[in-house]
């Protein structure tokens, strides 16, 4: 059995099974949920935790557990150039809460690239908070047309228990209240489909967000925003921050 092991544990996240786990129902716990129908899909950030999982958590806990059998998982190649989407090689992907099965539905694959990728590991601890048992499609996004993640996606609406979940951060390194505004004109972006109007300035996990919002329109979904902050918010240095923004779809 071929394993993913993690990467970024005890610096994105506890590498502790018993601390990670109160940390996330830590932030469950408190988000308010505001919206009753279980999502198709979301959008959320994939900082360390201190920075962004009050953020994340606002969209996972929209979640109804018993409707998700297996989450497709999009987020951007950090590390490693490659040419449109690319699975792990791997059958499993291991966290402190356990290992998560995966199901390659025939992409391409790309070890390389997944890594040291957290765009997609820091998502698992949540999803097996909220889920407990499923698999996932973890795919890394590169050098890719927008309508290529759409098609990528286009399956998930065959699948009454697939899940999307589509990881981006937004602004980087911006004084705070630039990034404020730059943030505030990427959620309508996004709220209103407008994924044309994002720039890869605007969110590393581009490519995955336009593909996301281009699938919306197609099977007529809607998008709603559920927190928007950046890293000036949630631990106080404010010359240079990241933001963060949770979004709901369906």
């Amino acid at each position: 059995m071929e394993v993913r092991l993690p990467a970024v544990a005890g610096t994105f996240y506890p590498a502790d099974a018993r601390r990670l786990r109160s940390l996330i129902e830590g932030f469950l716990g408190v988000t308010p949920i505001r919206i009753e129908s279980h999502p198709h899909a979301l959008i959320v950030p994939h900082a360390g935790y201190i920075y962004s999982g009050a953020i994340a958590a606002s969209a996972y806990a929209t979640i109804h557990p018993d409707e998700v059998s297996r989450v497709v998982i999009v987020g951007p190649s950090h590390f490693v150039w490659l040419r449109g989407l690319a699975g792990p090689g791997v059958d499993v992907f291991r966290t402190p809460l356990g290992d998560v099965p995966v199901d390659g539905l025939g992409f391409p694959t790309a070890p390389a690239a997944h890594a040291r990728e957290h765009s997609l590991e820091v998502q698992l601890p949540f999803l097996q908070t909220v889920l407990g048992q499923f698999e996932i499609v973890p795919l890394v996004v590169g050098d890719a047309d927008p309508q290529e993640v759409a098609d990528a996606l286009d399956p998930c609406a065959a699948d009454p228990g697939a899940l999307i979940v589509i990881s981006s951060d937004l602004s980087h390194y911006l004084p705070y209240e630039q990034a404020r505004l730059v943030d505030e004109r990427t959620a309508e972006a996004i709220q209103q489909r407008a994924g044309e109007r994002l720039g890869a300035n605007d969110a590393c996990g581009v490519r995955g967000v336009q593909g996301v919002l281009i699938y919306a329109k197609h099977h007529d979904l809607q998008v709603r925003l559920l927190d928007l902050r950046n890293s000036g918010d949630t631990q106080g240095d404010r010359s240079r921050v990241v933001g963060y923004g949770a979004f709901w779809i369906g």
